[in-house]
């Protein structure tokens, strides 16, 4: 359980650090002063600068740098991801050339949303470098013809609610290794053979993880589709390959569908919400997160690559939404700006955003207590070996 923290943590902070550098790279780009760049949050550990004469200096703690016409480059000691502090963030200095506030709207705006970007390029990136190790994809689509397939197998996508499978504990991801010692290259064979046995018991040899299950299912005619099964979806799946320069664009392709996959999910989401309908998506925080990476870095290390990239995509989406306190929120104050031709007072757009925040911080506990419930013996586990 250890180990499942410190990989969330190092997840948590490669996506983090990939936001924040794109704000810092496209700050120093328009000429604007990154006065900080830090690893982790505050209070600062220790820190390093260029000073006016071209020296690097080190210090420690949090003291002021008076001397340093550059950033300071920081380690803190909350490893919780990172942050940069640009010059004229909140509005401040509007007439000073190297201050985020005085420069034009579309550069303000590209500033904003450059973190945005980097998550999608970091996804990107590791799914690129994950299609070139081999990643795990469903075959039910059309493969390129120079791709290299590994590892096939039948794994569980859906378990249907009152049904054989849900009342002998089978779950989405379990890979069917048999049935009565049938193996089967493909699903439709497995379905076939699965409603040729309507009222007869069956012994599935299940795989889950790095443990292995052998379960008694009885198939009956399921009333939703008509057909003799134990009510589960099922698709075929391997680890796919591809040649270093097919697996770039196989990576971008996979990104832009994945993202815009992502966005309806949240649109269903939020369209349930105002409906009326609830939440009908499972959602988590923090806790719920830490859990799933280390459930994802026992299955390997292309997994865990995929739902890095999975989770920087979703920090993307999350970030973008016009919601006060996210990047989206900032850009709209920029459009709003635009369409009256001067800006909303400072102090009223920063009681905004700090409303805003103070409701993401309250959402934030809310799951986190949802998860606590859900995940919390897993963590009472851990607090009890070490105190």
């Amino acid at each position: 359980m250890l180990l499942t923290i410190i990989i969330f943590f190092i997840v948590l902070s490669v996506l983090v650090l990939a936001h924040e550098f794109g704000h810092f790279m496209t700050a120093r780009k328009f000429g604007v002063k990154a006065e900080e760049f830090g690893l982790g949050f505050p209070p600062r550990a220790f820190g390093i600068y260029k000073n006016s004469a071209g020296q690097w200096k080190f210090f420690w703690g949090n003291k002021e740098v008076a001397d340093s016409p550059g950033t300071v480059y920081s380690i803190n000691w909350l490893p919780l991801g990172g942050f940069v502090k640009i010059k004229g963030e909140n509005g401040e200095g509007e007439n000073e050339p190297d201050s985020f506030a005085s420069r034009p709207i579309w550069q303000r705006a590209i500033m904003l949303s450059a973190g945005v970007i980097m998550n999608i390029v970091l996804a990107a990136v590791l799914i690129s470098a994950g299609f070139m190790i081999g990643l795990p994809q469903a075959l039910d689509g059309q493969l390129d013809a120079r791709a290299q397939v590994s590892d096939r197998k039948i794994q569980i996508i859906e378990v249907m609610k009152n049904t054989p499978a849900e009342a002998a504990g089978l779950k989405a991801g379990d890979t069917i290794l048999n049935i009565n010692g049938n193996n089967f290259s493909n699903y439709g064979a497995l379905q076939k053979f699965v409603a040729d046995n309507v009222g007869n018991k069956l012994d599935y040899r299940i795989k889950r993880g790095q443990e292995y299950y052998d379960l008694i299912i009885m198939p009956k005619v399921l009333t939703e589709t008509g057909h003799g099964g134990i009510g589960i979806g099922i698709t075929e799946t391997g680890i796919v390959s591809y040649p270093w320069y097919l697996a770039v664009w196989e990576g971008a392709k996979t990104t832009l569908m994945l993202t815009w996959a992502i966005i309806m999910a949240f649109y269903e989401l939020i369209r349930g919400l105002t409906l009326g309908q609830g939440v009908t998506a499972d959602l988590s925080g923090p806790v719920g997160i830490a859990t799933l990476t280390g459930q994802v870095a026992r299955l390997g290390f292309v997994y865990l690559l995929q739902f890095t990239a999975l989770l920087s995509i979703n920090l993307a989406v999350i970030n973008f939404f016009p919601f006060p306190a996210l990047d989206g929120g900032r850009v709209l104050f920029l459009i709003i700006e635009k369409i009256k031709g001067s800006a909303v007072k400072r102090e009223v757009e920063g009681a905004i955003h700090n409303i805003g925040f103070a409701l993401l911080m309250l959402l934030v506990l809310v799951v986190t207590f949802r998860d606590v419930a859900k995940f919390g013996d897993a963590f009472k586990a851990i607090f009890d070996k070490i105190f």
